[in-house]
Protein backbone atom coordinates (compact mmCIF):
# COMPACT_ATOMS: atom_id res chain seq x y z
CA UNK A 1 0.00 0.00 0.00
CA UNK A 2 1.48 3.81 -0.34
CA UNK A 3 1.19 5.66 2.54
CA UNK A 4 0.20 9.05 2.21
CA UNK A 5 1.79 12.42 3.46
CA UNK A 6 0.70 12.51 7.00
CA UNK A 7 1.95 8.83 7.46
CA UNK A 8 5.15 9.75 5.73
CA UNK A 9 6.16 13.13 7.79
CA UNK A 10 5.50 11.26 11.36
CA UNK A 11 7.41 8.26 10.13
CA UNK A 12 9.73 10.86 8.83
CA UNK A 13 10.26 12.46 12.32
CA UNK A 14 11.39 12.39 15.31
CA UNK A 15 8.61 10.55 16.54
CA UNK A 16 8.43 7.48 19.00
CA UNK A 17 6.40 4.47 17.55
CA UNK A 18 5.21 1.30 19.79
CA UNK A 19 5.42 -1.70 18.30
CA UNK A 20 3.14 -4.92 18.87
CA UNK A 21 3.91 -7.94 18.31
CA UNK A 22 2.60 -11.37 19.29
CA UNK A 23 3.65 -14.03 21.90
CA UNK A 24 3.71 -17.70 21.33
CA UNK A 25 0.60 -17.85 23.05
CA UNK A 26 -1.21 -14.97 20.72
CA UNK A 27 -0.84 -12.25 23.59
CA UNK A 28 0.14 -8.87 22.26
CA UNK A 29 3.81 -7.37 23.26
CA UNK A 30 4.02 -3.64 22.79
CA UNK A 31 6.85 -1.50 23.01
CA UNK A 32 8.17 1.66 22.29
CA UNK A 33 10.58 1.64 19.21
CA UNK A 34 12.58 4.23 17.10
CA UNK A 35 10.96 4.13 13.65
CA UNK A 36 12.31 4.93 9.45
CA UNK A 37 10.83 4.51 6.52
CA UNK A 38 12.18 3.01 3.40
CA UNK A 39 9.63 3.85 0.69
CA UNK A 40 6.04 2.65 1.78
CA UNK A 41 7.67 0.26 4.27
CA UNK A 42 8.40 0.92 8.31
CA UNK A 43 11.55 0.16 9.35
CA UNK A 44 12.39 -0.92 13.14
CA UNK A 45 15.70 -2.07 14.15
CA UNK A 46 16.21 -4.79 16.87
CA UNK A 47 18.59 -6.86 18.43
CA UNK A 48 17.90 -10.58 17.09
CA UNK A 49 18.06 -11.89 20.51
CA UNK A 50 15.00 -9.38 21.26
CA UNK A 51 11.14 -10.96 22.21
CA UNK A 52 10.33 -9.19 19.18
CA UNK A 53 12.71 -10.15 17.24
CA UNK A 54 11.77 -13.98 18.04
CA UNK A 55 8.21 -13.38 17.93
CA UNK A 56 7.96 -11.98 14.41
CA UNK A 57 10.24 -15.14 13.16
CA UNK A 58 7.26 -17.49 13.93
CA UNK A 59 4.43 -14.67 13.48
CA UNK A 60 5.28 -11.69 11.05
CA UNK A 61 2.19 -9.57 12.30
CA UNK A 62 2.43 -6.71 13.92
CA UNK A 63 0.31 -3.35 15.14
CA UNK A 64 2.45 -0.28 14.84
CA UNK A 65 1.35 3.36 16.46
CA UNK A 66 3.33 6.70 16.12
CA UNK A 67 2.73 9.71 17.30
CA UNK A 68 4.07 13.33 17.02
CA UNK A 69 6.47 14.09 19.14
CA UNK A 70 4.93 17.63 20.10
CA UNK A 71 1.39 16.09 19.45
CA UNK A 72 0.21 13.21 20.63
CA UNK A 73 -3.56 13.52 19.01
CA UNK A 74 -1.01 13.58 15.83
CA UNK A 75 -0.64 10.01 14.40
CA UNK A 76 -0.35 7.23 12.55
CA UNK A 77 -2.07 3.39 13.02
CA UNK A 78 -0.18 0.58 10.83
CA UNK A 79 -0.83 -3.03 10.73
CA UNK A 80 1.08 -5.10 8.50
CA UNK A 81 3.80 -8.00 8.47
CA UNK A 82 7.08 -8.06 8.81
CA UNK A 83 8.31 -8.93 5.09
CA UNK A 84 12.31 -9.24 5.57
CA UNK A 85 14.36 -9.67 8.84
CA UNK A 86 17.83 -7.73 7.15
CA UNK A 87 21.23 -7.93 9.22
CA UNK A 88 22.57 -4.59 10.57
CA UNK A 89 25.75 -5.64 11.90
CA UNK A 90 27.27 -2.95 10.62
CA UNK A 91 24.81 -0.64 12.63
CA UNK A 92 24.01 1.36 9.85
CA UNK A 93 20.30 1.61 10.01
CA UNK A 94 20.97 1.94 14.17
CA UNK A 95 23.43 4.46 13.62
CA UNK A 96 20.88 6.17 10.69
CA UNK A 97 17.92 6.12 13.60
CA UNK A 98 20.11 7.46 16.33
CA UNK A 99 21.35 10.25 14.60
CA UNK A 100 17.64 11.12 13.68
CA UNK A 101 16.88 10.77 17.47
CA UNK A 102 19.82 11.55 19.76
CA UNK A 103 21.66 13.46 16.80
CA UNK A 104 24.73 11.36 16.83
CA UNK A 105 25.89 7.69 16.03
CA UNK A 106 24.61 5.05 18.25
CA UNK A 107 26.77 4.70 21.18
CA UNK A 108 27.00 0.62 21.91
CA UNK A 109 28.71 -0.73 19.53
CA UNK A 110 28.86 -4.55 20.78
CA UNK A 111 26.00 -6.71 19.96
CA UNK A 112 25.95 -10.26 19.44
CA UNK A 113 23.07 -10.07 16.28
CA UNK A 114 21.47 -6.67 14.67
CA UNK A 115 18.38 -6.89 13.00
CA UNK A 116 16.21 -4.24 11.01
CA UNK A 117 12.43 -5.09 10.72
CA UNK A 118 11.36 -4.29 7.31
CA UNK A 119 7.35 -3.73 7.73
CA UNK A 120 4.67 -3.88 4.92
CA UNK A 121 1.67 -2.62 5.94
CA UNK A 122 -1.33 -3.62 4.74
CA UNK A 123 -3.19 -0.64 6.59
CA UNK A 124 -1.70 2.80 7.64
CA UNK A 125 -4.79 4.87 9.10
CA UNK A 126 -3.27 8.92 9.62
CA UNK A 127 -5.79 11.18 11.83
CA UNK A 128 -4.81 14.48 13.64
CA UNK A 129 -7.32 15.40 16.24
CA UNK A 130 -8.68 18.85 16.83
CA UNK A 131 -7.97 17.77 20.72
CA UNK A 132 -5.32 20.34 22.02
CA UNK A 133 -2.35 18.89 23.74
CA UNK A 134 -1.03 20.82 27.15
CA UNK A 135 1.98 19.28 28.54
CA UNK A 136 1.69 21.25 31.58
CA UNK A 137 -1.96 20.19 32.08
CA UNK A 138 -3.23 23.74 31.41
CA UNK A 139 -5.57 24.82 28.60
Amino acid sequence: MTLDDDARRLLDGRNFGHLATLLPDGSPKVEPVWVAREGDRVLVATDGKSIKAQNVARDARVGLSVIADDNPYDQVLIRGRVVERRDDDDLACLDAMSVKYLGEPFGRRRWSKRLVLVIEPSIARSYRSTLQHHPEGKP
